[in-house]
């Protein structure tokens, strides 16, 4: 299949990847046209613009920083919607608002075209090894048509949510417990270091019980090893906080624990680590 490619960052790039892998032809777009080059070398071709991607791809798929880069990409006068051919299929991993989720579908289905919204969970270690969550809201036709020809090459649980947006909800439940279960993480951390223990060794103990989780046993030796590169940006990781946020008041919901999280992140970020990984939450904790 023509497949398009919009968003070649920290796990866009392995994405991309694993579809040109599987033997389809890739079509990459990106601002940047040198985050591309690896791609390009590899066999895809380069699209000057998401209108030019669209005109030319069954399946166009993109994972990008923002809703507002979402909205731009697919609903603007150059996007993809106004571009894209009937019979098409659009599919957004972006972590994204639900609500525009719904706007996006209903703007493509009125040109012919299938929109999932399918946001993505694993980090850059699940992008690499093609072993991501996919939760997917829309159509089950059209779901199960991508199964197959997109999501089996990108990760190992894959699950249709619901209709348009529910994959966006989805993934508000997975920033959820993982906001949560960060904090308990370098909480944990910084209680064995004042204690004189072992990190590792604690982790040792810790991560095949009860507490046991993929931020501890993949985040926690970071934290340990002092390595806050970005498997997932704090900045991103804000940016998911607030539209969890934003969609529980909508629906009436009180989230205190999300609440709590999203501001020691903005405490992270103001010391300068919104371009580290989600673990670099640790560092309000050290002394």
């Amino acid at each position: 299949m023509k497949i398009g490619f919009i968003g070649t960052g920290v796990m866009g790039r392995s994405m991309a990847g694993h579809l040109l892998a599987a033997g389809h032809r890739l079509h990459v777009y990106t601002r940047t046209k040198a985050k591309a080059e690896e791609l390009l070398a590899r066999g895809a071709s380069w699209q000057p613009s998401p209108a030019a991607l669209a005109a030319q791809c069954d399946i166009v798929v993109t994972i990008v920083g923002y809703p507002s880069d979402v909205k731009e990409i697919y609903l603007g006068e150059g996007g993809l919607v106004a571009n894209g051919t009937p019979g098409a299929t659009f599919i957004d991993m972006t972590t994204s608002s639900p609500a525009l989720a719904r706007r996006i579908h209903a703007a493509a289905a009125g040109r012919g075209i299938e929109a999932l919204d399918a946001p993505v969970s694993g980090g850059d270690i699940g992008a690499r090894e093609a072993r991501l969550s996919i939760m997917v809201g829309g159509s089950r036709a059209a779901f199960e048509a991508m199964k197959p020809a997109v999501f089996d090459a990108l990760g190992k649980n894959v699950v249709l949510q619901g209709g348009p947006g529910s994959g966006q909800h989805a993934k508000m439940c997975n920033q959820i417990a993982i906001a949560g279960g960060m904090m308990g993480v370098c909480e944990a951390l910084a209680y064995a270091k004042e204690a004189g223990l072992d990190p590792n060794a604690v982790l040792a103990s810790i991560e095949s019980g009860a507490a046991g989780s993929w931020s501890l046993s993949n985040l926690g030796p970071r934290i340990v090893a002092g390595n806050y590169e970005p498997g997932f940006y704090v900045k991103h990781f804000i940016k998911d906080m607030q539209i969890a946020l934003d969609s529980a008041e909508e629906m009436g919901l009180e989230l205190p624990g999300l609440a709590l999280a999203r501001t020691l992140y903005e405490r992270l970020s103001e010391m300068g680590y919104a371009e580290k990984g989600t673990q670099a939450l640790y560092r309000l904790y050290e002394r």
